[in-house]
């Protein structure tokens, strides 16, 4: 089986890593640069920062944390929430970021996607997607954080994105988010058959099992991981250890 990445999340708001349930509430868990050191440490493959009310306020405040991060951390690191311009992409990369995420400005301006992936390359162009259940075998987009709908189909949106020159997808189920009690398969299944760039599976982790499920099941090339390290139900390294067991 090809490698697959395990990825610590960090979702940030202001000065603070917090942790939500369906992309709702908070609960500040602390330093989010001395998090993301911990999980560097542990095996980390990435990191993925998420500013949670950048797109609510116009702005991303990752830039000083992201700068903090990189002088103790050596694993690539994406960055997303509140992006909206190339100059916004140029500003990040050049505090140390490797990859952008992009969902409420992409879904605005979908020509957006063209120009990263054409000025810094596919690869550091990740589309984050937000998708909510529909009920009748179908996902909605949503942006802001999960707070508004679009209207958007997933599958629809997915293929239009890296058609766009989106080179990863973040697939983050927010009705999975923050519950620790397993990944939404189906969704996964369903976008990594609809395109074939990497996908990074998000949110509902609360096991070794449910990585092991996103990857053999899901397909999914990476999972991200929040509740099951911030709260120490598992580490990087120990969640590697059980599923090399079963060959990944």
């Amino acid at each position: 089986m090809a490698f697959k990445r395990l990825i610590a999340r960090l979702d940030v708001k202001g000065p603070n890593l917090i942790k939500s349930i369906h992309l709702e509430g908070l609960k500040i868990i602390g330093d989010p640069a001395k998090f993301a050191q911990k999980y560097y440490r542990d095996g980390a493959d990435e990191l993925l920062y998420m500013d949670t009310v950048a797109s609510l306020y116009g702005r991303n405040s990752l830039i000083d944390i992201v700068k903090t991060t990189t002088k103790n951390v050596f694993v690539p690191i994406t960055v997303g929430g509140g992006i909206r311009s190339i100059d916004d992409v140029h500003r990040m990369l050049c505090s140390g970021a490797d990859k952008i995420a992009i969902n409420t400005a992409a879904v605005k301006d979908p020509k957006l996607l063209t120009k990263i992936s054409r000025r810094f390359g596919a690869q550091c162009t990740v589309l984050s997607i937000e998708a909510k259940n529909k009920y009748d075998g179908t996902w909605e987009v949503y942006t802001d954080n999960g707070r508004e709908r679009t209207d958007l189909n997933v599958i629809e949106w997915v293929k239009k994105g890296v058609s766009l020159g989106a080179g990863e997808i973040l697939l983050t189920s927010v009705d999975q988010e923050g519950v620790a009690k397993g990944v939404d398969l189906d969704l996964i299944k369903a976008v990594s058959k609809a395109v074939s760039v990497p996908i990074i599976a998000s949110g509902g982790v609360g096991n070794c099992q449910h990585v092991y499920d996103a990857i053999t099941i899901g397909n999914a090339s990476a999972v991200a991981m929040a509740h099951i390290l911030h709260y120490e139900l598992e580490t990087i390294s120990t969640v590697r250890q059980k599923i090399n067991k079963y060959g990944i």
